[in-house]
């Protein structure tokens, strides 16, 4: 039921179809991007390469979403990395660990995959929890790689640095944490070192693991 909860919230945010009316003319741009068409195929929209209203409509309502700006519905560079992180998280299914790239061998560990921008948890072999989408840190607060452990676990944690909540905070390495943010998962251009979650699985990851046990962090974060 853990995978299949993981699964599920990964999922839900990913088809994201915009509707006429979103944006006004005199906002929209109406240039046709350099990723015209992946984004209208992403969309489903008319895949045609050439930027009509209704596309920009649909681009601005995802940008809005996500926090991309300028949110102009302008199918650019930034817009379809977005996209394309969320079609490579789609492409994990239920086994994100395929390329065994996090240990198996040191039973319950939560892996982050900064090149998916995707965490699960695992025993062994065994996915327990995910695997979710993630928004880890930005170009110059890059989440740390390496293996790490839980040090420190903070359920109503305030940054001082930051001066926000961070609820369901488990530090891992330095001052970097799980924790949840109302912010989505796709927002550019990413946290200042730590792995944001949703509040549901912050709290599932706060059931699962306890001080002392395992983070393992790979891969690269695009723009990074």
């Amino acid at each position: 039921m853990a995978v299949a909860a993981g699964l599920a919230a990964l999922a839900a945010p990913v088809a994201v179809v915009g509707t006429a009316g979103t944006a006004s003319a005199a906002s929209c741009n109406l240039t046709t991007g350099p990723y015209q068409r992946q984004v209208e195929q992403f969309l489903g929209r008319p895949v045609d390469g050439r930027q009509s209203a209704a596309d920009c409509n649909a681009i601005k309502a995802f940008q809005a979403k996500h926090g991309i700006t300028p949110t102009q519905g302008y199918a650019g560079p930034l817009t379809w990395q977005v996209m394309n992180t969320m079609l490579a998280q789609r492409a994990a299914g239920k086994n994100p660990n395929k390329a065994g790239a996090c240990p198996t061998d040191r039973g319950r560990i939560a892996c982050v995959d900064l090149t998916r921008q995707l965490s699960w948890v695992q025993d062994g072999s065994k996915l327990v929890y995910g695997p979710v989408a993630v928004r880890t840190g930005k170009d110059g607060t890059e989440t740390r790689t390496g293996l790490k452990k839980i040090y420190y676990r903070s359920i109503d944690h305030w940054s001082t640095i930051y001066n926000v909540s961070m609820p369901y905070s488990q530090f891992f390495d330095g001052g970097i944490a799980f924790h949840s943010t109302t912010k989505s998962m796709w927002n550019p251009p990413g946290s200042g070192g730590c792995v944001n979650m949703t509040t549901t699985d912050a709290k599932a990851y706060w059931n699962l693991l306890r001080n002392g046990e395992d983070v393992f962090v790979y891969g690269r974060k695009p723009g990074t």
